[in-house]
């Protein structure tokens, strides 16, 4: 049978959270592993949480500044509404997450895995996810300064109304990875767009960086 050519969708299971038990700040360590907690208008800022493992739980209206969470693992979880300027999430793992109404100044995701998460009504000045493999991601109704994909990993992604200022490909490798809900001013490298999917307005808005990037003059 020939397989289709549609672009396919990501893949998204909704995030069901019960009988969550409360939490606090300082049950967060560095290593330590939370499973079904509910965790409210905590001030995580400055924090080293490296390594830090939460299973089922709700974080929402925390800020988080400066928080460091490299080599996290975050499963089956959902943020809500959280403040973070500058967030350290690098080399980390994030499964069936959905981040909601939050501000996020620099989200540093590179060289993490992101499987089956949902961005919803985010702003997100600069998304670092170079050299990141995702799967099953969506982001939806999320503004962006700069969505970094440089030598990224990416399949079965999609954009629904966003925008963007810049979006960089640079050496990403993307299969059904759909950009026709991204708004976008500039492109870096275009060739990195092999495996994407535009619209044919969003053709038509980047055609004179396609033709420069082909060497082709356009006159007249």
């Amino acid at each position: 049978m020939r397989r289709s050519a549609r672009t396919r969708p990501p893949v998204l299971d909704r995030v069901t959270l019960l009988d969550l038990e409360p939490a606090a700040a300082d049950d967060l360590e560095p290593g330590a592993a939370l499973e079904g907690r509910l965790l409210e208008d905590a001030d995580l800022s400055g924090r080293d949480l490296a390594g830090l493992v939460l299973s089922e739980c709700s974080l929402v209206s925390a800020t988080a500044h400066e928080t460091v969470l490299r080599g996290s693992r975050v499963l089956e979880t959902r943020l809500e509404r959280l403040n973070a300027p500058v967030l350290d999430l690098a080399r980390s793992t994030l499964r069936d997450v959905e981040v909601t109404g939050s501000r996020i100044g620099a989200l540093d995701v590179y060289e993490s895995s992101l499987s089956s998460v949902r961005f919803t009504g985010c702003k997100i000045d600069w998304i670092n996810l170079r050299g990141a493999e995702l799967e099953n991601v969506l982001f939806e109704d999320c503004t962006f300064v700069e969505v970094d994909l440089g030598g990224a990993r990416a399949a079965r992604v999609a954009f629904e109304g966003c925008r963007a200022d810049r979006l960089d490909v640079a050496q990403s490798r993307l299969q059904d990875v759909d950009l026709r809900g991204l708004q976008v001013e500039a492109v870096d490298d275009l060739s990195g767009l092999r495996g994407a999917t535009l619209d044919r307005g969003r053709a038509v808005e980047l055609a004179e960086l396609f033709a420069a990037h082909l060497g082709i003059r356009i006159e007249g």
